[in-house]
């Protein structure tokens, strides 16, 4: 994925009310940008840190501009969670991630029942329902989800289960925004059900994919598919 237009460098001043932050730009402005994360970003959030964010064009919001990613430990974390679809989606569709490079044609958004799933990816032999996460919460050498405790994840779960018992593959994406990670993890100490709930819905048949972008300034590419360890 790249980005359309530059990015704006500055430094975090802080975040609040979830889904705003105060940016310090090189030039000294402070301008307010929007938070999509709705998470803790625990892991992710250093006050005077470097970000980028991008400058929004539509006049009907409220902030000019949305925060992309921040500078950790010498890398970039991006924290702008409607990458993940796209990304995901994009990388299916080049045939990116081992696994799951062997379709002709993938939808997003696709309704089913109540819900809509992320990503619907179609070959001649068959269907695949995929759900997308985004990760950027690491806990030593491994990435973890959730970092804030997830009801409409756990629900996301149990769709894929039954698709699964009705003859879909089923999968699992994490875009896991941070490169300073090898392992993948479900965050038991802090969403205990849908832990448990992942580990169950891999016995059901739920494939998993954590994927590891590269973050930077210019765009989001995928790595690496990593390893991954359920059990707490």
């Amino acid at each position: 994925m790249i980005f359309q237009q530059k990015l704006v460098h500055g430094t975090l001043i802080k975040r609040y009310k979830r889904f705003l932050a105060d940016i310090k730009l090189d030039s000294g402005e402070i301008v307010t940008a929007h938070c999509t994360n709705s998470g803790s970003m625990k892991s992710c959030l250093e006050e005077g840190a470097e970000v980028y964010i991008s400058h929004v064009t539509d006049p009907k919001r409220k902030t000019r501009f949305t925060w992309e990613m921040i500078k950790i430990n010498g890398d970039w974390v991006g924290i702008n969670t409607s990458h993940p679809n796209k990304i995901a989606y994009n990388a299916i569709l080049n045939r990116e991630i081992p696994g799951l490079d062997n379709y002709s044609s993938a939808r997003r958004e696709v309704k089913f029942d109540e819900s809509r799933l992320d990503i619907l990816a179609e070959n001649d032999r068959e269907k695949c329902a995929i759900e997308v996460k985004n990760v950027t919460m690491k806990d030593g050498e491994f990435a973890r989800f959730p970092d804030a405790r997830t009801e409409r994840g756990l629900k996301h779960l149990h769709t894929l289960i039954r698709l699964k018992k009705e003859g879909f593959r089923v999968a699992m994406v994490y875009i896991i925004q941070r490169s300073d990670v090898n392992l993948f993890g479900p965050a038991h100490d802090i969403d205990p059900e849908y832990s448990n709930t992942l580990i169950l819905a891999e016995k059901e048949g739920v494939e998993i994919f954590p994927v590891q972008v590269k973050v930077e300034p210019e765009g989001i590419h995928v790595c690496r598919v990593l390893e991954y360890k359920l059990n707490k």
